[in-house]
């Protein structure tokens, strides 16, 4: 039996597509009014935690076990600490005080709203301690040698880790399976800037993933580092310490690229160019800070554009790497650019390519023999 052209070119396509899953891909868009009402939660990860307002130490609260795995994660709980009933006990009184202190909230060890509505925040997944230990409300005297004259708080990895003193040249690629378009790599180009302003670093793009210095990916929930995603809001983000060069992103975001929230503020909109230079500031080996105006503080509201460095995240990279000959002192002076693509080509959320093109052409030849 001998079978039309359209029927063995559709068969093909099925058993391509069932060999090669379809990749699912990062979400990017324009501006906040082109996303989706279906991807805009009712509620965010975390917001769950509301219930637990006024716990303080000696109470048995529903659920608190969730809140306090919450706080080992960012590295609030000794890594030992294995109590996760329900009790409010002296160690999580602890803990809370101590994440009160970072944030600079009332260090009372009880959970008020000020401090649940600081929790419930999306944040980058880097803990703000480590093993209950933490360093971001340092009281850091500035440095004789800068120019800035102010008390600071930044942070770095355990052992302070830098980039090797003749790596001062460092290049970045990106996943090859996320396919970003020339707009998207811009961001991270600009985020990159940020930081190369202000030092002797600078950063160059190279296509080869495996070889770069820092490899850049968009994954979603376990992407088999230890530390999984969890879907849109909760942790957006988070990197490794150098010379590492990990940075990963939770695809399941919805990512702004061009910084333009003037119109509304959606509960899930993200911008893609504050995280990426946040995330890049713990790629050259700072930590966390307590400073609400620094890049480097760990959390982001939603529909909020943060890109410019402070004093303090400028004392803390120059710490480790010195300043940029360049650099007088007066702050970086880069703007938001705001390229937009007018035929909004790019902003479709997800992509057509690999096996969705090769199902795209199989129904298109499919179409055209049943027409013609």
């Amino acid at each position: 039996m001998k079978f039309p052209f359209y029927i063995i070119t559709f068969i093909i396509t099925v058993i391509l597509i069932s060999i090669n899953p379809i990749p699912t891909s990062a979400h990017f868009y324009p501006n906040i009014s082109s996303i989706p009402l279906s991807l805009i939660p009712n509620r965010t990860l975390w917001d769950a935690f509301n219930n637990f307002t006024g716990c303080h130490k000696g109470v048995k609260a529903d659920g608190l076990h969730k809140l306090k795995k919450y706080f080992q994660y960012f590295g609030y709980l000794n890594n030992s600490y294995n109590d996760f009933s329900d009790l409010f006990d002296g160690n999580f009184e602890s803990a809370v005080k101590t994440y009160q202190l970072n944030f600079n909230l009332n260090a009372t060890g009880q959970i008020d709203a000020n401090t649940l509505k600081n929790i419930v925040l999306p944040r980058c997944g880097n803990p703000d301690a480590v093993n209950g230990t933490s360093t971001m409300h340092s009281n850091r005297p500035y440095s004789a040698n800068s120019t800035i004259n102010t008390v600071a708080h930044y942070s770095f990895f355990p052992n302070t880790p830098p980039w090797p003193r003749g790596r001062r040249d460092l290049t970045y690629a990106f996943l090859p399976r996320n396919q970003l378009s020339d707009l998207v790599r811009g961001v991270f180009s600009r985020a990159f800037e940020r930081w190369s302003e202000v030092t002797p670093l600078t950063f160059t793009e190279t296509s080869s993933f495996s070889s770069a210095d820092i490899r850049i990916g968009f994954y979603s929930g376990d992407h088999n580092d230890g530390e999984p995603f969890d879907g849109v809001l909760g942790t957006l983000a988070h990197a490794f310490a150098p010379p590492v060069g990990r940075f990963h992103l939770d695809e399941q975001e919805n990512w702004i690229i061009d910084g333009d929230f003037t119109n509304a503020s959606p509960l899930s909109a993200v911008d893609l160019e504050s995280v990426a230079v946040h995330e890049i500031g713990h790629l050259l080996g700072l930590g966390h800070s307590s400073v609400e105006d620094a890049i480097m503080y760990p959390t982001i509201s939603s529909g909020t554009r943060k890109v410019e460095l402070s004093s303090d995240d400028v004392l803390g990279v120059q710490e480790l790497y010195g300043s940029n000959p360049n650099y007088n002192g007066t702050g970086p002076v880069l703007t938001p650019r705001g390229e937009r693509d007018s035929s909004g080509a790019h902003f479709m959320g997800f992509w057509l390519y690999g096996p969705e093109m090769l199902l795209v052409t199989g129904l298109f030849s499919l179409l055209v023999l049943l027409i013609f």
